[in-house]
């Protein structure tokens, strides 16, 4: 099916990061920041330039999102961003990282992730705002801002919960468990796992039975789907936000960052 793929011209999207190719009724967009294929604020700003302009596309019934490489799908935010404990900064990302994946959340088909590699931070929360996942078993799912002294800020703490259940989300987020694709599937955090660099294969075969549906039909159905979470979901969105720049008020957040970047344990002051 990869031969299939062509450019898609109908956009120029505003960062070189996120690559657009189209085949059929799918648009395929590849995350492309080397080398972990973080988010940035070019990446998050086009995402949603991006989303708006397929959702209004005719000819794109559906989306798949995927990373570049082998290794990783998107490791989230650059933690270097918040080494400074600048809160403004805190909020502005914040923001972009719930603008972004939100829009991702409400494309008007339907979109698939297909985890390739590491999916971690802000790389699972775009995961987890699409309709479906495709994991290959060999990945590595978390959310491990507790780690470093923050939290998930765009929407993992509410997504996760939704998917997975309260028991298996606190797993992930307050003691840091890390998961492979096998037990991803299990927990139902993705719908389906498959063999290493099958991902992609699989996530555009998918998509291609969507072109095969009404496309108004899938349209309402995924809105009244949604519409049974979507209070509760967004009731909190705006909270989790400022929880996360409330944690730079704490020595706590820079003292996370920084010993990631000094490869140490970090020494928690805040109980």
């Amino acid at each position: 099916m990869d031969h299939a793929l062509q450019p898609y011209t109908a956009l120029v999207p505003r960062t070189d990061k996120l690559v657009v190719q189209k085949v059929g009724h799918t648009a395929l967009v590849t995350i492309d920041n080397a080398p972990a294929n973080t988010w940035d604020t070019d990446t998050l700003h086009g995402l949603v330039e991006l989303v708006a302009h397929l959702s209004a596309d005719p000819e794109i019934y559906a989306l798949v999102i995927t990373g570049r490489g082998e290794r990783f799908f998107s490791a989230g935010a650059d933690l270097k961003l918040f080494a400074d404990g600048d809160k403004a900064r805190a909020r502005l990302m914040a923001r972009l990282f719930g603008q972004a994946f939100e829009a991702l959340r409400d494309f008007s088909g339907v979109s698939i992730a297909a985890l390739n590699g590491y999916a971690m931070g802000g790389g699972l929360e775009c995961a987890l705002a699409c309709d479906i996942r495709i994991a290959e078993r060999q990945v590595q799912l978390a959310l491990p801002e507790a780690s470093v002294g923050l939290l998930p800020c765009a929407g993992g703490t509410q997504a996760l919960a939704w998917l997975v259940g309260e028991g298996w989300a606190k797993r992930m987020i307050l003691c840091g468990e890390r998961i492979d694709g096998v037990k991803a599937e299990r927990i139902g955090l993705v719908e389906e796992v498959v063999e290493q660099g099958q991902a992609l294969t699989t996530a555009l075969r998918l998509a291609a039975q969507v072109g095969r549906q009404s496309p108004l039909a899938v349209k309402a159905c995924k809105t009244l789907i949604q519409g049974a979470r979507e209070q509760p979901l967004n009731s909190l969105l705006a909270q989790e936000r400022e929880r996360f720049v409330d944690l730079f008020d704490h020595e706590d957040t820079l003292e996370g960052v920084n010993a990631f970047f000094e490869k140490r344990p970090p020494q928690w002051r805040n109980r």
